[in-house]
């Protein structure tokens, strides 16, 4: 997989399954951005994405930076919800998915902060492409949370119109939350424990099940 795949897959799975029935969300607060960031400083260094110590610590300090990330989040989950549709989504945001035009725009707004950006379309009925194009007014050099979303913007545009989308899907284990890449095509559950918790599920089901009406 390529550097975008996994900075797209790894910005989605901020949000995910607590471990105790629940939802979690690694990105609540600064904190958890600075974490995530520091965590991911190879990928998005590798994606473009470079700044100053002493600018990249202002910027994770500055709520403005969160909600230029969580802002391409949402849109990169309304769109991988598309992507493995007609199949369910994650359960995690099923229910507050911002309609997939509005996540285009968005992503295409993040990623125009570079002098050269991809342009997402998705037109309904056909495949997600990019096209590359000059940007009129792109970022200033020292705008760190532009260059952040852009960076997020532009791995998520890559993955969706790249063919490893192809295999994405939602794990349909209880509880489980997350997106994640197909090994093989019967695979349903993003790692062993979701399978063995699904297995389990089934088996009270089918033990416990009450009389039918």
């Amino acid at each position: 997989m390529t550097t975008g795949v996994y900075l797209a897959l790894e910005l989605a799975s901020t949000v995910r399954h607590d471990g105790n029935g629940g939802v979690a969300d690694d990105l609540t607060d600064l904190a958890g951005l600075a974490g995530w960031v520091d965590a991911q400083r190879e990928r998005l260094a590798a994606a473009g994405f470079t700044a100053a110590p002493t600018a990249l610590a202002a910027a994770l300090a500055d709520q403005e930076t969160l909600a230029q990330v969580l802002a391409v989040r949402a849109a990169l989950r309304a769109l991988l919800a598309r992507a493995v549709s007609p199949a369910p989504p994650s359960p995690a945001d099923a229910h507050r998915l911002i309609p997939a035009e509005q996540a285009v725009l968005r992503l295409n707004a993040a990623a125009q902060r570079e002098p050269v950006a991809p342009r997402l379309d998705w037109p309904a009925g056909a495949e997600p492409h990019a096209r590359w194009q000059p940007v009129a007014v792109p970022a200033a050099a020292g705008e760190v949370a532009a260059g952040l979303g852009a960076a997020l913007a532009r791995a998520s545009i890559g993955f969706l119109t790249g063919p490893e989308v192809r295999r994405l899907r939602a794990c349909t284990a209880p509880r489980c939350v997350r997106y994640f890449l197909q090994g093989h095509g019967r695979q349903e559950f993003c790692k062993p424990s979701c399978g063995n918790r699904a297995r389990a599920a089934r088996h009270y089901q089918r033990h416990h099940a009450g009389p039918q009406a």
